[in-house]
């Protein structure tokens, strides 16, 4: 059988050659990929924690009946329009294409809405379905809509859709609690830690759209029309990398608490920020092995450590904090070294001058540190 796939039609799934002919290039596929491969560790301890609760499935079946899924089909069903052959056809080669390469054996049902706002998303319980806006499909190009379309698959692959389903049950019934007293503060705490967990597999997310995509810039070239609307001959990725840079390393501790602040109601981490860690997976090691076909398997799954996935969240979470250049990570790296004049430090980040010789020449220390590492890249709903 020829490897030529010019019209983006996934071939039969008994053909596993490892890459796949487009018009002016070859994509890899990724026969019985789990994954684990492009997870963020946040996100898989997670989710490897919940899979082995026993009875979890139990549970989340019971929920169903109160969950709004049934509901949202119809809705989408009625009221927008369905992808395939007849109609959206790129876009349903895209789909299809999209679940070829990661290997995911179910096509799911996806949805054109009409709306401005650009947006996807990826929900349902017993079975995934992806929605798009018609602004998000106005708003990119090809290659950036097929990064967009292989990230809902990714959230598809991982089974993200159950996770997001909840929190989307959640959020709109501590809304209606908000009345009852402690009601809607017990419901916000789960609400608050999902999110968490959700900004956490965006990041997932769009490594697979990545590894469907393969073409780093168009992914870049989504998250920053995502910021900066179609205006792309007015945008340069660089500097919108550099403004990742900037925000991570900027300012002083109230800075810092700020950023807490205006990240904790956002289900999606800020754009320039997934596009900076995004860049740098793909220059991993990691990314590296897994384009050369050494990745974990599906069928592995099952054997998964519990301990060693939350061992390697820790390890990330570790590694964040000792290279982010955020005065507040800093702050932290130097009370776990134990490090002198933390006072000093503590007003010099705050704004303040050390009292006397020794602490302002502390600050300015602080300061220059700080500065320094300007030239190193570490790393409301939008879509995706």
């Amino acid at each position: 059988m020829s490897d030529d796939n010019t019209n983006g039609t996934p071939r039969p799934p008994g053909d596993d050659t490892g890459a796949e002919n487009l018009p002016g290039r070859r994509r890899r596929r990724f026969p019985g990929i789990s994954s684990r491969a492009y997870e963020h560790p946040a996100d898989r301890s997670a989710l490897v924690a919940l899979r082995k609760l026993s009875g979890f499935d139990t549970v989340f079946k019971a929920l169903s009946g109160l969950l709004p899924e049934r509901s949202l089909r119809l809705l989408f069903l009625s009221d927008s329009v369905r992808v395939s052959d007849a109609q959206f056809a790129h876009l349903n080669d895209m789909l299809r294409d999209a679940c070829y390469i990661l290997d995911l054996e179910k096509v799911p049902a996806m949805y054109v809405s009409q709306n401005p706002q650009p947006n996807a998303m990826c929900i349902g319980l017993d079975e995934p379905i992806i929605v798009v806006t018609t602004g998000l499909i106005e708003l990119l190009d090809e290659e950036e809509m097929r990064a967009v379309v292989g990230h809902e698959v990714g959230h598809a692959l991982s089974g993200h859709a159950v996770y997001r389903t909840v929190l989307l049950f959640l959020t709109n019934l501590a809304l209606r609690v908000a009345w009852i007293p402690l009601g809607n503060v017990a419901i916000m705490a789960i609400v608050t830690a999902l999110r968490e967990w959700f900004r956490k597999s965006e990041l997932s997310a769009d490594r697979a759209g990545l590894l469907v995509g393969q073409d780093l810039q168009a992914s870049m070239r989504g998250l920053m029309k995502m910021a900066g609307g179609n205006h792309l001959h007015e945008m340069n990725v660089d500097a919108f990398l550099k403004q990742a840079e900037e925000y991570e390393q900027g300012g002083d501790l109230r800075d810092s608490v700020l950023k807490i602040l205006n990240v904790l109601p956002r289900t999606h981490p800020f754009t320039t920020v997934r596009a900076a860690e995004l860049k740098k997976w793909a220059e991993s090691r990691d990314h590296q092995r897994l384009m050369d076909g050494h990745y974990p398997r599906r069928d592995e799954d099952k054997d998964t450590s519990v301990t060693d996935s939350f061992r390697q969240s820790a390890s990330a979470y570790a590694s964040d904090v000792r290279d982010s250049k955020d005065p507040l990570m800093k702050l932290v790296t130097d009370i776990a070294g134990g490090a002198g004049d933390l006072g000093g430090r503590v007003r010099s980040r705050f704004g303040g001058s050390g009292k006397g010789s020794g602490g302002s020449g502390r600050g300015a220390d602080t300061s220059g540190e700080e500065s320094g590492g300007s030239g190193e890249a570490k790393g409301g709903p939008s879509a995706t």
